[in-house]
């Protein structure tokens, strides 16, 4: 390969000890001449290898397949019903509400707001009255959004901008003339609080609730009396937990909930006040897979349990009904709902899904307790929002997907892996019937991280390599979150090395069982999952044809330097402390390149909007690979301006499946190198 030349800087550091170079620092610089040279550079070898046909036809099909839109479940406040939803050919799910039973009306369109598709709703909340409403708009991509207050009636904007409010929870007070939320410290986004915002007022004169943490979170009782706040370090998996009495002589006067200093730093806690009163506390305290706890809100840290943690499954979501509790939960990577005694806890009855998915939020109806809504998909599934009722044990179809597809025939394995150290490591496996013997193109996907579960959510692209006679295998990692926080903490800081053990335990078995060979397989991660994917290729080249690192964090010894890297310690550790240097230095995949190693055809894909995680890491790894490697493979970089780390049109979402895709099918799906002319 004739890959684009990149000068190998003399930057050496002096690490706790160790001599450590890093010679490609100047591509840190996004906007130095010799950069923007070298990406352009990077530009035209991306698509000279990208084969327009193969592109287009999988473009096609995925937006074919992805055109069944989505929806929401209907958010119900004073009377008025909000939905958001997208139907075919939107770019963006638009915000819709209705007044009672009458006809849905467009509050809220970012194509609207910005033709050119880069704008983004990030998050809205109504008031109680449903007369405000809260939206969160970010532009570029860089989920850096702007929070402004509407009116429901008019459409017109009453309040703001705010700014620094990245995702923030809003808690509205019950008339509406205020809300709790979560702002950045100006200059730093890493450091958060809680604040009060009286509507109309100045941003400068929010009262503040909290002092500066990593993360924060607020919720409001439905009277309004309650408030419940969360902040954490980011230093562990742990966080704080308090309650305020808001009419009270001192209303932002905090008790504590939980709190790291009564021996619980590893504990994490959610809760909310009732409308019976009690203060229903979900933790993993003493429950790796979740259980239920109350409370009196007098005596907040005098926890009673309420219901049990299964010992099988992880309790995700909960929500209040006429005396009972509807608790869903996940077991084997499946959603699964049931109704328990809200008195006693006890298990009252399943509920009976329309088939192995991933349920959304459960939403309630203020002040009317027998119903329940939320959305359900499956991997050939695509969602649509389900309305239960307790008075007659009725689960029912509310809105189908808005629109019909017909998804290519697939069927789900569990296979079971062994990782390195001997413990079991899960693997769906996704496929089209199959009657012959011959190893297929294959992906395997991981994450990994973050106590974050891998669900089987509907997924265009996904589908559409499927139905080419590709395998798809999802690996159910340590470090996420389907088996709970055990799962989850047995593969952060000085433990994941487990965690890329797992991956490569999980690829050795698809080889071994005949599913795919060697050179027909491909592994895919993003974010954290790219880390996955650097570590994975780093350390065993030969048993991969193809790579697809998007978004990745690759220089792990400077990954807290850019970005929101800074938060991330709890996760992976501090350079800055010797210990976790040790860790991070051996594994670190930036670090791991050695020139004159096959390394697979790699794919890069980065995003110039990204405040999480700086297209930096992929460029110095795409150097560094292009100047090690000895194989005929390319390394390529695909960039793109208008968009970051999370939500984009759909347009956009497209071409990135589009461009991903067909560069795997070349390296994996049919004999000869490169690898296949067109789909099959």
């Amino acid at each position: 390969m004739d890959h684009p030349k990149a000068e190998r800087g003399p930057v050496v550091e002096t690490l706790h000890g160790h001599r450590v170079a890093d010679p490609y620092r100047w591509l840190e610089d996004p906007a130095s001449p010799e950069t923007r040279a070298w990406l352009d550079a990077q530009d035209e070898l991306f698509h000279k290898h990208i084969d327009p046909v193969l592109r287009a036809a999988f473009r096609a099909r995925v937006a074919e397949l992805a055109d069944t839109g989505s929806v929401s479940a209907p958010v119900w406040r004073g009377g008025r019903r909000f939905t958001l939803r997208r139907v075919a050919g939107q770019e963006h799910a638009a915000l819709h509400v209705a007044d009672g039973d009458g006809p849905e009306r467009t509050l809220l369109d970012p194509a609207v707001l910005d033709p050119s598709g880069t704008t983004t709703l990030d998050a809205w909340r109504p008031d109680p009255t449903g007369r405000l409403l809260t939206c969160q708009v970010s532009r570029g991509g860089t989920e850096r959004a702007d929070l402004f207050v509407l009116d429901v009636a008019t459409g017109e904007t009453l309040d703001g901008p705010i700014d620094r409010c990245r995702y923030s929870p809003v808690a509205w007070l019950p008339d509406g003339s205020a809300f709790y939320y979560v702002r950045a410290e100006p200059g730093d986004e890493m450091r958060r609080r809680v604040l009060r915002h009286a509507v109309g007022e100045p941003p400068e004169n929010d009262v503040p609730v909290t002092g500066p943490a990593a993360a924060c979170g607020v919720g409001i009782s439905e009277d309004g009396r309650h408030l419940v706040v969360s902040t954490a370090d980011g230093l562990g998996p742990g966080n704080a937990l308090y309650i305020a009495d808001l009419a009270s002589a001192d209303p932002h006067a905090l008790r504590p909930v939980l709190r790291g200093a009564d021996g619980d730093a590893d504990a994490r806690a959610a809760a909310a006040v009732g409308p019976d009163g009690r203060l229903y506390i979900v933790t993993d305290r003493d429950a790796p897979r979740v259980r239920l706890c109350v409370a009196d809100p007098s005596r907040p840290a005098d926890w009673t349990e309420l219901i049990a943690e299964d010992d099988q499954a992880v309790l995700a979501d909960f929500a209040l009904l006429d005396g009972l509790i509807a608790v869903a939960r996940v077991r084997s990577g499946t959603s699964e709902l049931a109704l328990h005694d809200a008195h006693t806890g006890a298990r009252v009855r399943a509920i009976d899904l329309p088939g192995p998915g991933v349920l959304g939020p459960l939403v309630t109806r203020p002040g009317d307790g027998h119903e329940l809504w939320f959305t359900h998909s499956g991997m050939a599934t695509p969602e649509a929002v389900w309305h239960y009722d307790t008075r007659d044990d009725a689960l029912t179809l509310w809105e189908p997907s808005p629109s019909e597809i017909v998804p290519p025939p697939i069927e789900t394995h569990q296979i079971i892996c062994t990782s390195a150290d001997g413990t079991p490591v899960r693997v769906d496996v996704i496929a089209r019937p199959h009657d012959g013997t011959e190893p297929r193109p294959a992906i395997l996907y991981g994450y990994g991280g973050f106590g974050i579960p891998l669900t089987p959510s509907y997924a265009a692209d996904a589908l559409a390599w499927v139905e080419t006679g590709g395998v798809l295998a999802i690996a159910h990692l340590r470090g996420g979150g389907e088996d709970g926080t055990d799962s989850h903490r047995a593969g952060i800081l000085g433990r994941k090395q487990r965690v890329f053990d797992d991956f490569l335990a999980a690829a050795e078995t698809l080889v071994a069982d005949g599913w795919t060979a060697s050179d027909r397989l491909a592994i895919w991660g993003e974010s954290n999952g790219g880390l996955l994917v650097g570590a994975a290729l780093t350390q065993r080249p030969d048993l991969f044809a193809a790579a697809v690192c998007v978004a990745p964090l690759l220089d792990m010894l400077r990954y807290d330097k850019s970005g929101m890297g800074a938060a991330w310690h709890g996760e992976y550790g501090s350079p800055a402390d010797p210990e976790a240097f040790g860790w991070l230095r051996a594994y670190s995949p930036y670090h791991r390149v050695r020139e004159g190693t096959a390394y697979p055809a790699t794919l890069f894909a980065v995003f110039d909007g990204d405040s999480r995680v700086d297209p930096l890491h992929a460029r110095k790894m795409c150097a560094a690979l292009q100047w090690a490697t000895a194989g005929d493979a390319p390394v390529l970089l695909r960039r793109e301006s208008g968009v970051g780390h999370a939500s984009r049109s759909a347009g956009r979402s497209f071409d990135l499946a589009a461009d991903l895709l067909a560069f795997v099918f070349t390296w994996t799906a049919s004999d000869g190198s490169p690898r296949g002319a067109a789909m099959t």
